[in-house]
């Protein structure tokens, strides 16, 4: 399984799969995320977290922690 956070800067992935449960998955699907979109990792900060990405058409933030319950391809 590879998720989000594995991804690196410039390469475009696609949602496969969202884990989590409860308010965690609803606040990733209500931000965009959702199966089937494609998401572009714009920028990772210089630390590591969080993540600057393209999702939809805009610019989107997420953290490690939340990057680690995307699952892609």
């Amino acid at each position: 399984m590879k998720s989000l956070k594995d991804v690196a800067v410039g390469e475009v992935c696609k949602v496969v799969k969202l884990h989590g449960e409860g308010p965690v998955k609803r606040r990733i699907m209500d931000m965009g995320i959702t199966k089937g979109v494609e998401i572009l990792v714009r920028k990772v900060a210089p630390l590591g977290d969080p993540m600057e990405l393209n999702v939809r058409g805009y610019e989107l933030s997420v953290r490690k922690s939340d990057a680690a319950l995307i699952e892609v391809e």
